[in-house]
């Protein structure tokens, strides 16, 4: 499903998009998403820091040591 959406433009901007061929709702398109994946990553980064120092805490380097090199062999 797909959701539709409106933004105003200059319409000098719209005629120079429409001289060189650009799709919009393809520019648009890509730019929030692009936005979406950099807040998202920005968010898993701060939980990442809150639990890093509680799972130093109570899981041992040996134990992640091994969590990654069992997800690599899975790959």
């Amino acid at each position: 499903m797909a959701t539709t959406i409106s933004a105003k433009i200059p319409d000098e901007l719209r005629k120079k998009a429409r001289m060189h061929h650009i799709k919009i709702s393809q520019v648009v398109r890509k730019a929030i998403e692009s936005e979406v994946k950099k807040i998202e990553e920005k968010s898993l980064s701060r939980d990442l820091d809150k639990i890093g120092p509680i799972l130093r805490k109570n899981v041992s380097s040996g134990e992640i040591s091994k969590a990654v090199r069992s997800s690599r062999d899975e790959r």
